[in-house]
């Protein structure tokens, strides 16, 4: 059975940070200790029930695609074994297929996202603008409608509590200059084009992904945090796809609609999501999983 982390505790090691979904742990030798909780996140609110199994299922669809896309894009992974560096008597099980260890990188202050698809805020920028991120888009395109080649949008990093902002490609130039913002541009786009042709042979649409990068010491680029999970990415059964609508995703989409049915004000504490819900967002997250990665969780 999957297993079930809603807070991990690490005694010895030093957290440098505890975001939505993971805790970050720093180790020596520039080296980073990162778990895969199975917190749940909506509107920006962590939720108080998790998900089992969640943050399992992110960490192997992160590491099938970094390992699928190493040829294109270095990443942050290293090989080193989990039992080397977790502290004594820990559970290894509880944690070995959700933790990884990685490079400790410099990140890039952006959110590198790679759009096939108009939909989400994309689709709401379109409408108010005719453009989105400063790129003009043809006249007359409706709700998911695929766009004529793949575009980079990149957004802000927002502070925990607030919401991302999307922004100009020269807004990113301004705060990284022209030679890295170049780097993400090209290797979002780049690993956003293999994972799309790769998935549409397996039935499911990539409508759009988020990827985070860093720099090491030398100003080397590498792919980090996640990799084409449900969580940073909208997956679309392409047998369920038509434009002019919002397709069902293997995402946290029924988290969305009941918590839209609810007297909740989108502030913390959010409410207590029923089991059923719960059941039906693990159900959707482990059936990308096995269709992308040909991976079966308990």
């Amino acid at each position: 059975m999957p297993t079930s982390l809603l807070q991990s505790n690490l005694p010895g090691l030093e957290l440098i940070h505890r975001g939505k979904v993971r805790d970050v742990y720093a180790l020596s030798n520039d080296r980073l200790l990162i778990v895969a909780t199975d917190r749940l996140s909506a509107f920006d609110v962590v939720l108080p029930n998790p998900i089992p199994g969640k943050g399992e299922m992110l960490t192997q669809i992160s590491n099938f695609w970094f390992a699928q896309t190493a040829h294109l894009v270095p990443n942050h992974l290293l090989d080193v074994p989990l039992a080397e560096v977790l502290p004594a008597g820990t559970d290894l099980a509880l944690y070995e297929k959700r933790a990884v260890v990685a490079r400790r990188l410099k990140p890039v202050p952006v959110e590198a996202i790679a759009r096939g698809y108009l939909i989400g805020s994309g689709w709401k920028d379109y409408q108010a603008t005719g453009s989105l991120c400063g790129i003009t888009l043809p006249a007359g395109l409706q709700q998911a409608q695929q766009l004529p080649a793949p575009i980079f949008t990149p957004s802000t990093k927002a502070a925990v509590g607030d919401h991302d902002e999307n922004v100009s490609y020269d807004a990113v130039v301004a705060v990284v200059g022209s030679e890295l913002a170049g780097k993400v541009r090209d290797a979002t786009l780049e690993i956003y084009r293999w994972a799309a042709a790769y998935a549409a042979e397996r039935g499911i649409i990539i409508a759009d992904t988020k990827f985070e990068f860093g720099t090491d010491a030398d100003g080397k680029l590498y792919v980090m945090d996640e990799m084409l999970t449900p969580d940073s990415s909208r997956f679309w059964p392409a047998d369920q796809y038509r434009v002019g609508i919002s397709p069902p995703s293997y995402d946290k989409q029924f988290v969305r609609d009941y918590l839209e049915t609810q007297d909740w004000n989108k502030q913390a504490p959010g409410p207590v999501i029923p089991d059923n819900v719960i059941a039906a967002t693990a159900a959707k997250y482990a059936e990308a999983l096995q269709r992308l990665a040909g991976i079966k969780l308990d």
